[in-house]
Formats: C-alpha cells, sequence, structure tokens
C-alpha cells in the first residue's frame, strides 16, 4: 500500500505550493490518488497554517478531501505539537462531528495510550507512530491493545541515508512480533532511501510533501502527485525484480 502524506507539520515558508486549505488539501489527494496513491494521510491547519485537532478544522479538511478521493481512507495526526497537553487532545477527539478513518499516535509522546484508546471508543482506526531512536516501540508493544491497530507507522528520524536504513533495519526487529502490518518510511534525506528498503521488502510506504520536498535526482517536487508517481514506479520496478519462486 502506498499512502500520500499531503502536508505534514510544514509551513508555506518551507514548500511555497503545500496544500495547507481544505479545497487545496482536496485538490492534492485527487491529483495523488491519480497518480497510484492508496491512503491519505494529512495535517489539519487552523487559518494561521499551524496543525490543529479543533473539530471544526479536522471536519472541513476531512469532508473536503473525501469528496476530491471518493472511496480513499483519510487519516489525519494527533502529534502533540497540534495540542500539548494530553487532557486537551482527548477533549478534541471526543469533539469531532466528523471522523477520519484513522489517526496517527505518537508512542514516544505522553498520554499515547489515553489517545489511542479514546481514538478506539470513537471507532478511529490508529496508525500506531513508532520513531527511530526512541523508546516507542517498545512502549506500543507493552500497550495491552496493541493488535488492535490498523497499521503500525515505523518513523525513520535519521536523516543520513546510510544511517536511516540502519535504523529501520534495527527498528523492523523491534516490531517484528507486531500481528499487525508496518508502513515504513523517512524523511527528507533519507525519504527515498527508506522508500526502496520498504518496497524491496514489501512492505507499506508513503511518500508526499510531509516527508520530502525533492525527487530522488533533487529536484523540488512541484506536488503530491509528482512523488507519488515515482514512488509507484519505484515499487513496481520492486516487484519486477524481485526473485520469483522456483
Amino acid at each position: 500500500m502506498l499512502q500520500v502524506c499531503l502536508n505534514g507539520a510544514r509551513s508555506r515558508s518551507e514548500c511555497p505550493h503545500l496544500p495547507v486549505t481544505p479545497d487545496e488539501l482536496a485538490a492534492a489527494a485527487r491529483e495523488a490518488v491519480a497518480a497510484g496513491a492508496e491512503d491519505i494521510h494529512l495535517h489539519p491547519k487552523d487559518r494561521d497554517g499551524r496543525d490543529t485537532l479543533e473539530s471544526g478544522a479536522v471536519a472541513a479538511a476531512v469532508t473536503a478531501v473525501r469528496a476530491g478521493a471518493p472511496g480513499v481512507c483519510v487519516g489525519i495526526t494527533t502529534g502533540a505539537w497540534a495540542t500539548a497537553e494530553s487532557e486537551d487532545r482527548l477533549a478534541q477527539i471526543q469533539a469531532w462531528t466528523v471522523l477520519p478513518d484513522h489517526a496517527s499516535v505518537n508512542w514516544h509522546e505522553d498520554g499515547a495510550a489515553d489517545v489511542a484508546e479514546a481514538l478506539l471508543e470513537r471507532g478511529v482506526g490508529i496508525e500506531a507512530g513508532v520513531y527511530s531512536g526512541t523508546p516507542a516501540a517498545q512502549r506500543f508493544l507493552d500497550w495491552p491493545e496493541s493488535h488492535r491497530v490498523l497499521r503500525i507507522l515505523a518513523e525513520i528520524t535519521e536523516l543520513d541515508p546510510l544511517g536511516a536504513l540502519h535504523a529501520a533495519a534495527d527498528l523492523l526487529r523491534e516490531v517484528a512480533s507486531a500481528p499487525t502490518p508496518v508502513l515504513l518510511h523517512g524523511e527528507d534525506g533519507a525519504a527515498w532511501p527508506v522508500l526502496h528498503l520498504a518496497a524491496s521488502r514489501g512492505l507499506d510506504t508513503r511518500i508526499g510533501l510531509e516527508d520530502v520536498l525533492h525527487l530522488p535526482d533533487g529536484t523540488p517536487a512541484p506536488d503530491n502527485a509528482a512523488l507519488v508517481r515515482v514512488a509507484r514506479d519505484t515499487i513496481q520496478h520492486s516487484r519486477r525484480a524481485a526473485p520469483r519462486p522456483s
């Protein structure tokens, strides 16, 4: 499965064509799905372009993206940078009037289990975010409800490509006992090498302006769809190159 991560916690100062408004997110989602994305992850934004979990912003973003890409699952973040206090995040989740199909929960953050349980109570799928270089993987595996998540979001935070590949191998070993699918991805300079690794192992992965602003040749990505097209080609090439059983 190839997911598109449309915007992330980035701002227009980093990427002038970053989709921020509901209409922009809808257009970006539609184009990315046409290019081959099978799932969508986004960060709802407030009027100042900052991440928010406020009910109105979540409803507007999710509704617009579903209209732009009907039938495709839509997920959002619950990152602590959007709402620092876990109690406030719980209150915001309980106030959502339009529910995403899934939401990411970062297990290195305080209150992750409470946030995850609140999502489960509302029928929202969970992407369990486990960052490399943190105790997140073990914290997640120790959670009694870990078997109920939609997938593990294995996030490689090392930016050096070689270091990222080593970190990815370590993190995959840590979560190998989990009975749930793993989506593996990297960031910035490591995004493409980690995507190659995920493709070679037959794992779910993702790409988009949240993770990387450049194509593999170093040129700036014009939009999410361009990133998805290259990622889809990479995955298909990996499938063709995989040895066939004799």
